[in-house]
C-alpha cells in the first residue's frame, strides 16, 4: 500500500506489498525489496538499495549524500540487508570513493538516532541502541553489540560478537568476543553472555576465555601476548581469528585490563 499522500518517483523500484506511509519521499534511483515497510516522514535518496521485510520507522533518512568536505558528487550507494529495522530519525548516508557504498546487513536493530557515516560497513544480526554515532570508514562484524550513545572514530574496526558498553568512545579497534568499557575504552571480559545465546559450545568459550587471559591478563603488551598465544594454545580457528584481527589492525586494538 502506497499513501497517496508520500511522493514516489516512478523511477524507484519497488518490490510486492510495499508499505510506504504518509508524507515519505523515495526518490529516483531507489530499491525497495518485498514487504518492506516505510513509516510516515521518511526520506530515501537516490541510490539507495533496501532488501526485503525492513522496517524504517517515521523521521529517518537514508543515502543522503556524505558530510565529507571531499566528496565530489561522484556516485555511491546506501545498501540496507534483508530483515533490518531502522528506528525513528535514524541517518544513513552514502558512500564515498574509499568503498563506493555504506552497508548494513541483515536482521540488524538500530534503534532511534543512530548515526552511520559514508563507507561504513555493518555485518549481520548487528544492534546500534540509541543515539550511537559511527563516523566515517568504520567496520562492524557480525553479531556486534553497541550500546547507547556509543561514539566510534574514523576507520575503526569492531570485531564480531564483541560488546561495547554505553557512552564508550572508541578510539582503537575491538577485537572479536570482547566485552570493552571504561575510559579509555579497556577490555573487561569476554562477552560470554552473547556467546551462550548463540550457542557456541563451552569448550569454545573456555578457549575464548584463555586467548584473551594470554593477550590482556598475563602479558603487558600484545607483541608479547600474541607470541605467549602462539606457543601455548594448539592452533584453531578461533585463535587465528583473534590473531588475524591484531595482526591486520593498523592503528592498535583497545588497552588490556587497567
Amino acid at each position: 500500500m502506497i499513501s497517496t499522500l508520500a511522493s514516489v518517483s516512478s523511477d524507484a523500484t519497488l518490490g510486492k506489498d510495499v508499505v510506504i506511509e504518509p508524507f515519505s519521499s523515495i526518490y529516483d534511483d531507489v530499491i525497495i525489496g518485498d514487504r518492506t515497510k516505510i513509516g510516515p516522514n521518511v526520506t530515501i535518496y537516490p541510490g539507495t538499495r533496501i532488501g526485503s521485510d525492513c522496517e524504517i520507522y517515521p523521521g529517518s533518512v537514508i543515502g543522503a549524500i556524505p558530510q565529507d568536505l571531499k566528496y565530489a558528487g561522484e556516485y555511491t550507494t546506501c545498501e540496507i540487508g534483508n530483515n533490518t529495522k531502522i528506528r525513528e530519525c535514524v541517518t544513513i548516508h552514502r558512500g564515498t570513493t574509499d568503498k563506493m557504498k555504506t552497508t548494513v546487513g541483515d536482521n540488524c536493530l538500530l534503534m532511534g538516532y543512530v548515526h552511520v557515516a559514508h563507507d561504513c560497513i555493518i555485518g549481520n544480526n548487528v544492534i546500534l541502541a540509541n543515539y550511537t554515532g559511527l563516523s566515517g570508514h568504520v567496520r562492524i562484524d557480525d553479531y556486534a553489540i553497541l550500546e547507547g550513545k556509543v561514539a566510534a572514530q574514523q576507520f575503526m574496526h569492531i570485531g564480531a560478537h564483541s560488546f561495547i558498553a554505553g557512552a564508550s568512545l572508541v578510539r582503537k579497534n575491538v577485537p572479536p568476543f570482547v566485552r570493552a568499557a571504561r575510559e579509555p575504552l579497556s577490555y573487561a571480559g569476554i562477552n560470554a553472555v552473547g556467546l551462550r545465546r548463540r550457542q557456541f559450545s563451552e569448550e569454545d568459550i573456555k578457549l575464548i576465555e584463555n586467548i584473551y587471559r594470554i593477550l590482556f591478563v598475563q602479558n603487558n603488551n600484545i607483541s608479547k601476548g600474541l607470541n605467549a598465544l602462539n606457543e601455548e594454545l594448539p592452533n584453531s580457528e578461533i585463535k587465528q581469528l583473534v590473531i588475524d584481527f591484531i595482526n591486520s589492525s593498523e592503528k592498535g586494538i583497545i588497552r588490556g585490563l587497567l
